[in-house]
């Protein structure tokens, strides 16, 4: 789960997968969001993030105290060398958990949403392995398209991305709207209180505390910590 936090954004403990891969590396599931930029704040180990957009292929390496972050349209892929875990924040908070993620699948799952939506869903760690294998095979055959100069290849994959979310983009507005956007807007209203001499909203101050219970939840890219139930109760409640 994705702890909602100040400014309308989520934030989220990772420690990224140790599984190997056909091209001898261990790490999660390639794929990219449509809305959502994301940061990453190492907090230990090793590894890097490989990227892939109209830029090309990178691969920026990650270190205790590295922070990245990458804008909506970067397909991404975490790669553990040794213990890598992370501190990932995300914009929008809701809107990744919503389905705000679509995977590298090859072009022909990708083009049916049926099949897309049966390879898609996670259970135990074999079904995620063989979740992340298939993106991963999607993920290199984009990145030996765009190395060929076949950057045509991203926007077909943009476009089935799209098409595969179409149905629930009425859906992520409205999480807009009532997360950052209202989020936002409620820094322009205390604003507006302050000009006027209003304290009223200092006074209703306290602090939200959330209790991790450990990294137990399969995640794209790694296991994600999962907190206490009363998330964001404040202790005096």
């Amino acid at each position: 789960m994705v702890t909602p936090f100040p400014g309308g954004i989520g934030i989220s403990g990772l420690r990224v997968y140790d599984w190997p891969t056909v091209d001898g590396v261990c790490g999660g599931s390639p794929h990219v969001h449509l809305t959502c930029a994301e940061c990453y704040y190492v907090i230990g180990g090793r590894g890097s993030v490989q990227t892939l957009t109209h830029r090309g292929f990178a691969e920026t390496p990650l270190r205790e105290g590295t922070v990245a972050w990458f804008t909506p349209g970067t397909i991404h892929r975490l790669v553990n060398d040794e213990e890598l875990r992370i501190l990932v924040v995300m914009q929008n908070s809701g809107l990744p958990e919503a389905g705000d993620a679509v995977f590298t699948f090859p072009a022909e799952v990708l083009a049916d949403a049926s099949r897309y939506a049966e390879h898609a869903g996670a259970g135990d760690e074999e079904s995620v392995r063989r979740r992340r294998d298939l993106a991963l095979e999607g993920f290199l055959d984009l990145k030996h398209r765009v190395a060929d100069g076949d950057h045509a290849a991203l926007d077909d994959f943009y476009r089935s991305a799209v098409r595969l979310k179409q149905g629930v983009l009425d859906d992520w507005e409205k999480r807009w709207r009532s997360g950052a956007l209202a989020s936002a807007e409620r820094t322009g209203e205390h604003l507006d209180l302050l000009r006027g001499g209003d304290i009223g909203h200092l006074a209703e101050a306290d602090i939200h505390v959330m209790r991790a219970e450990g990294p137990q939840r399969f995640g794209m890219c790694g296991r994600l910590d999962v907190h206490d139930p009363a998330e964001g109760k404040s202790p005096h409640d």
